[in-house]
């Protein structure tokens, strides 16, 4: 679905039925899912040209589009080094085939709930440094985690274990701004299975319990130091994702 709201070509009709469903309740949603990718960039490229962090990994990305954390890190410094964790067989068997190639870059099959598991998977031990920092991303998949399952422990399980100076990069989406499309969203989402838990503010800043934010510190993803001059981004009603970098 993330990838048809992203104008990409590697979904199943069942994928764009459920993505139509959901853009007819927010038909800003592509502009969130495309703003939710440029905070992904602008974060990573801060941490490999402003912080100095070279391996990364990234839970629960769903299919590579364009301006994955790989290219953006890799385009800053050829050396760094990505894990990509999922749980889709389809993710693992066309996200494998597209980085086979690229030997700094892996695809683990994994599930963030366990995230302890993730970090002792051979392949994710054959690229990441436990000892040195590394920068985390839960970008658009900690709305997909039910209250029960603890969104936040996950987090928290990661920092406890991490080196200090790794940095957290989450985004979340909210009924904060436009409740009312967004709760028509998370409708259409649960209407299809996908467990989509919209959390305020307050809840989302939880998950960064322990770790330092960095400036400008939780903030809708299209604003999140922006690049583009403010009449040229989206409104925050279009967008309703907030963002934030936590440093441990």
């Amino acid at each position: 679905m993330y990838d048809y709201l992203l104008g990409g070509r590697d979904y199943y009709a069942a994928d764009s039925k459920a993505a139509e469903n959901a853009l007819a309740a927010a038909p800003t949603l592509r502009i969130a899912a495309q703003e939710n990718r440029k905070f992904i960039a602008r974060a990573v490229r801060h941490l490999v040209l402003d912080v100095g962090i070279r391996q990364f990994i990234d839970l629960g990305p769903g299919l590579p589009t364009t301006e994955n954390v790989h290219q953006v890190a890799q385009e800053a410094d050829p050396e760094a080094r990505v894990v990509y964790v999922d749980n889709d067989p389809i993710v693992l068997a066309f996200g494998g085939a597209m980085l086979e190639q690229n030997e700094r870059t892996t695809v683990v099959h994994g599930d963030i709930r366990d995230p302890l598991a993730v970090l002792h998977h051979p392949r994710t031990r054959e690229q990441i440094d436990p000892d040195e920092p590394v920068g985390v991303l839960a970008v658009a998949v900690l709305h997909f985690i039910r209250d029960e399952d603890d969104p936040a422990g996950i987090v928290r399980a990661l920092a406890d274990v991490l080196a200090p100076g790794s940095h957290f990069v989450l985004s979340h989406g909210t009924a904060d701004i436009s409740p009312q499309a967004a709760m028509g969203v998370q409708a259409a989402y649960r209407s299809h299975g996908v467990p989509l838990t919209l959390r305020s503010k307050e809840r989302f800043g939880e998950f960064f319990t322990g770790l330092e934010l960095i400036e400008p510190g939780i903030q809708i993803v299209s604003e999140w130091r922006a690049t583009e001059p403010e009449a040229e981004r989206p409104s925050c009603e279009d967008v309703s994702w907030y963002g934030g970098v936590g440093r441990l």
